[in-house]
């Protein structure tokens, strides 16, 4: 599958709603880890999702994905140029700040034609991960309960672990008992975070579909 199409899973961390007491030999003495992101991305639920939008907008990314190798090309001579002009001797200042603008402003445009043309199935991506996010906390708590954890942390809190105290497969576990399936056609007037919020909850972080691997802001590094 193409760069293009290959949509960024970013799901915001959710803690689970209450702790539970156990014992000190509980799954390391009641401590354990669990990577949300990695729960959600490893569910059958967004397995499949992933593989109809790739489906259902094959010809959206697609043609995304020709249009940023097509402004990768258009972009590589003009930062070869800026970067000549840059290192030779008495480079003119204020002509290298027109060029890194210019090359900038180019950039940026074609970030936003590849917005566009990836939004479709970027709407549908958030719109099945908010369904799957919705039930991450109860996930969490039936995981939780499963192994007798008493504190759960996310990975980046940790130094070290012995696998054994990697839940994120329990808890994926859970969810594709919680949501086997999800939708990817939001209703018309959909919203991310929408539904988190009539449940209460804290909004979902939108997941965002990469529009594409926009040529490198080298640039920048000269104004």
């Amino acid at each position: 599958m193409k760069t293009i199409s290959k949509l960024l899973l970013a799901a915001a961390l959710v803690a689970p709603a209450a702790t539970v007491a156990t014992s000190a030999s509980a799954q390391v003495n009641g401590v354990a880890v669990a990577d949300p992101q990695g729960a959600i991305a490893g569910s059958r639920a967004w397995t499949t999702a992933r593989q109809q939008i790739e489906t259902t907008y094959k010809a959206q990314l697609d043609q995304a994905e020709a249009r940023r190798a097509a402004i990768g090309r258009e972009l590589e001579p003009l930062v070869q140029a800026f970067q000549t002009a840059r290192s030779a001797p008495n480079a003119n200042e204020a002509a290298l700040r027109t060029q890194a603008q210019s090359i900038q402003a180019k950039q940026q445009a074609g970030e936003q034609e590849l917005a566009r043309l990836t939004q479709p199935a970027a709407r549908a991506q958030g719109y099945a991960v908010e369904q799957i996010q919705a039930r991450l906390g109860e996930a969490v708590q039936n995981a939780v309960r499963a192994k007798n954890v008493s504190l759960l942390v996310s990975p980046q809190a940790v130094l070290f672990m012995q696998p054994t105290a990697d839940i994120t497969s329990a808890v994926t576990a859970e969810l594709d008992k919680l949501v086997p399936t999800v939708s990817i056609t939001p209703p018309a007037n959909w919203q991310p975070g929408q539904q988190g919020q009539q449940q209460g909850a804290a909004p979902a972080a939108a997941p965002a579909a990469t529009p594409a691997t926009a040529p490198a802001r080298r640039q920048n590094s000269g104004r």
